[in-house]
């Protein structure tokens, strides 16, 4: 207990005994004593109504916790450590206003309870006025695909290099994410380019529309020099080494998915190319525009054509990022949910289309 419960005759063993109904009481009186004389109060009586509700809060019942904390989340003056007891409550009715607005809660606060509570505290944190860097980096990194959409529309946040880099990686796996990045204000060229490279032409498009002269003129430029370095990659791009080296493999009866593997954890690409053409019976060419593509998806289907466990395909997909892209691990999860679902009938009829195709 506090010293000032003993300013209010009875309070020490209201909250000693727990007796839910007289606590209820006790803490709304208090909090209406409180609510009346706010703007009156200097900080050593804040500071004494902090230690009076300290001890209270956490027996009253849900109803008068909300109401505490949506009364309390719209003052500048209101007592720190009630205010953070509150918003690091599980019940995100309670926690989700002081979250949102509470000018009292401080980046240090706020980044503590980002680091463990659920999506749904993580997303009322996303939609406050002003979001730090500091702040961004846990969102991005921890939240949910909701939580990093709301992140990435809102105007008042502040992005690192590192936020930056996560969130273009998350966009690649989401067109709605590329739109809302794509047009904040604060995205730089290189950015903006990076985002562009893993795009698909639609979501491209799409964004092309919707943002202003300005922009348009940024992305015309970025879509040239993607098109130039994909141009000049595609043109230096040798398989035949390769070929030699995976024919070597096949008449040895080497050529399983354990090599598979082993060349996409080391970023060979063409190696990995040229393994997955006897593999999968489609020509080099073929492969090679599938999956330099915009899209993971055709990953998926050559896996289960060929019956690869979920650990080359993911392997696969970061080879095709690139080396310096790292997908989400919450993005991951869930092309591995597409994966799991996927039948083998379907995917082999994909298959069957694109050697007839092409």
């Amino acid at each position: 207990m506090t010293p000032a419960t003993a300013l209010i005759p009875g309070l020490d063993g209201i909250v000693r005994q727990g007796d839910a109904e007289r606590c209820v009481e006790a803490t709304r009186r208090i909090a209406d004593l409180f609510f009346e004389g706010v703007t009156k109060l200097r900080p050593e009586h804040i500071n004494l109504f902090d230690g009076l509700l300290i001890d209270l809060v956490p027996l009253a019942d849900r109803s008068t916790r909300i109401d505490l904390a949506e009364r309390l989340s719209r003052l500048d003056k209101a007592p720190r450590a009630v205010v953070g007891q509150l918003a690091r409550d599980d019940e995100l009715a309670v926690a989700g206003p002081l979250l949102r607005r509470s000018a009292v809660l401080d980046d240090g606060a706020l980044i503590a309870i980002a680091q463990g509570k659920s999506q749904g505290h993580l997303l009322a944190m996303a939609e406050r006025s002003r979001l730090s860097a500091d702040m961004t980096d846990v969102l991005v990194r921890r939240g949910d695909r909701d939580v990093v959409r709301q992140t990435a529309a809102n105007d008042g946040a502040a992005f690192s290099p590192r936020g930056y880099s996560e969130l273009i990686n998350r966009a690649g796996f989401d067109g709605v994410l590329t739109l809302t990045v794509g047009k904040r204000d604060d995205l730089s060229d290189d950015q903006l380019k990076r985002l562009l490279a893993g795009a698909l032409d639609v979501v491209k498009r799409r964004l092309f529309d919707v943002v202003g002269p300005e922009k348009q003129v940024k992305i015309r430029q970025a879509m040239t020099e993607l098109t130039d370095a994909a141009s000049a990659a595609g043109s230096r791009r040798n398989f035949v080494p390769a070929q030699r080296t995976i024919l070597s493999l096949y008449e040895a009866g080497a050529l399983n998915e354990a090599v598979l593997l082993g060349f996409a954890r080391e970023h060979k690409y063409e190696e990995v190319i040229a393994a997955l053409a006897p593999m999968t019976g489609l020509k080099i060419a073929t492969l090679d525009r599938l999956v330099s593509g915009d899209r993971h998806d055709p990953l998926l289907i050559l896996g289960r054509t060929i019956g690869l466990d979920w650990n080359t395909v993911h392997a696969l997909i970061v080879l095709r990022l690139g080396p310096k892209r790292v997908p989400a691990q919450r993005d991951i999860d869930a092309i591995r949910v597409s994966y799991a679902r996927l039948l083998s009938s379907t995917a082999e009829r994909v298959v069957a289309f694109w050697k007839t195709r092409h």
